[in-house]
């Protein structure tokens, strides 16, 4: 029999590969109660807020999102800006550093402590030199003195000076106030001064500015000590030959952090911006120091739009989802730690003391306050009554700062409740 073959050219039917079977991806874990329950509440604050308010709540110990709505909307900070200001201080400045205030003389000393010549006393942007009574009442008792001074001209052997005590504070630019205020004084928020030479936080009369004031004061404490001595109502530049008497020293730069944020002392972040300006900037202005603090920040993944250290201005731009981004950046760092340490307690002390009492959140959460007109905010960090470790933001645009205390108080509860 003939076997029969395919002719030639003849196609072959294809046989269908096999299709491997794919499973499709498991649906997200569903939120647990805690998260659910977390959302309701801070949805209910923000909706109570209105649509110009946003938050941003991350969890450090699990590594997830909790919370966004309205979270990269820029808005400003008000006084959250001190989170950044104090995180450039420690970055640029280090917290061990501590500024010096100076007597320095121009002239020779003669029989008798006849000092012939001038004094002059230098200021180098400490906010807390002071009366000692003041200082003990409005700085916890930090800071140097006029009497620290006196002593240390009187162990000199200076009984009596021939010319004048001069305040230098030339360190700094001669604007008195920050960009809110068209950098005029505004002693309702700083509550005094700027000047490179301030005394009992920047205190001045009608006719002494901020050094001729802490000149005043001094001379009148020489005087005390009978030390012959006239004040010169008029502030001078040190001489470049004058010769070093005396230096006291302002805390170290973690203990002028906590006397910052724990109050929310502008005039403690203005001071401490031109100091940034002065060392790292173009100069004692707060402009250069604003540019520092931006720089500073911008090394953390961030660019917030930054014109003073105080937060008062409202050109000053951030958003929840930045300030938080800067906290996990730092979170358990050695300057993390510390900007930890300088932050009030919520429900106990500081600007927070009357947030989240009888909440979750008092004693659990550490948080910086900015307030402005219609401008209520709270960023820091929490542990939550779960045992997870929180860092949060929040800004309330629109409610009267009554009504945005309140909605805080609800919602940092939500927070350290988790």
């Amino acid at each position: 029999m003939r076997q029969s073959h395919p002719s030639i050219g003849a196609s072959r039917v294809p046989v269908p590969a096999t299709t491997p079977t794919v499973a499709p991806p498991p649906p997200p874990p569903k939120p647990s109660a805690a998260l659910v329950n977390l959302r309701h509440l801070l949805d209910a604050g923000l909706h109570a807020a209105g649509r110009a308010s946003g938050a941003f709540v991350y969890d450090l110990t699990a590594g997830l999102v909790l919370y966004s709505a309205r979270s990269n909307v820029t808005r400003p900070p008000a006084s959250v800006e001190k989170l950044y200001t104090s995180l450039a201080v420690l970055s640029d400045l280090g917290p061990a550093l501590r500024l010096q205030t100076e007597v320095l003389g121009q002239g020779h000393l003669g029989p008798g402590g006849v000092w012939h010549g001038n004094l002059y006393l230098q200021g180098g942007g400490d906010p807390t030199l002071g009366d000692g009574t003041f200082n003990r009442v409005w700085e916890d008792g930090y800071g140097p003195t006029a009497q620290q001074i006196s002593s240390q001209l009187e162990r000199r052997g200076i009984r009596q000076v021939t010319g004048w005590l001069i305040g230098d504070g030339s360190l700094f630019d001669s604007r008195r106030g920050p960009p809110s205020s068209g950098y005029g004084p505004d002693i309702p928020d700083l509550g005094g001064e700027l000047a490179a030479l301030t005394y009992d936080h920047g205190s001045t009369t009608a006719n002494l500015g901020p050094p001729a004031f802490a000149v005043r004061e001094l001379a009148m404490t020489m005087r005390g000590a009978r030390i012959k001595v006239r004040a010169s109502a008029r502030p001078g530049v040190t001489p470049a030959d004058a010769l070093p008497l005396v230096t006291v020293n302002s805390p170290p730069m973690s203990v002028l952090l906590r006397l910052m944020d724990v109050p929310s002392d502008d005039f403690f972040a203005e001071m401490l911006t031109k100091q940034l300006g002065v060392r790292f900037g173009g100069g004692g202005t707060t402009t250069a120091g604003a540019t520092v603090v931006g720089q500073a920040i911008s090394r953390l993944g961030v660019t917030p739009t930054i014109v003073d250290g105080s937060g008062l201005s409202r050109r000053d731009h951030t958003s929840p989802a930045q300030v938080v981004a800067v906290l996990r950046a730092v979170w358990g760092t050695p300057n993390g730690r510390l900007l930890l340490s300088a932050l009030p307690v919520v429900g106990v002390n500081g600007t927070v003391q009357g947030i989240g009492q009888r909440t979750p959140a008092q004693g659990r959460c550490q948080a910086k306050t900015g307030t402005l007109n219609n401008v209520t905010n709270l960023a820091g960090y929490c542990r939550s009554r779960g045992g997870h470790e929180l860092v949060f933001a929040v800004f309330l645009d629109g409610p009267t700062n009554a009504q945005g205390t309140l909605l805080l108080t609800r919602m940092v509860g939500a927070i350290a409740g988790y």
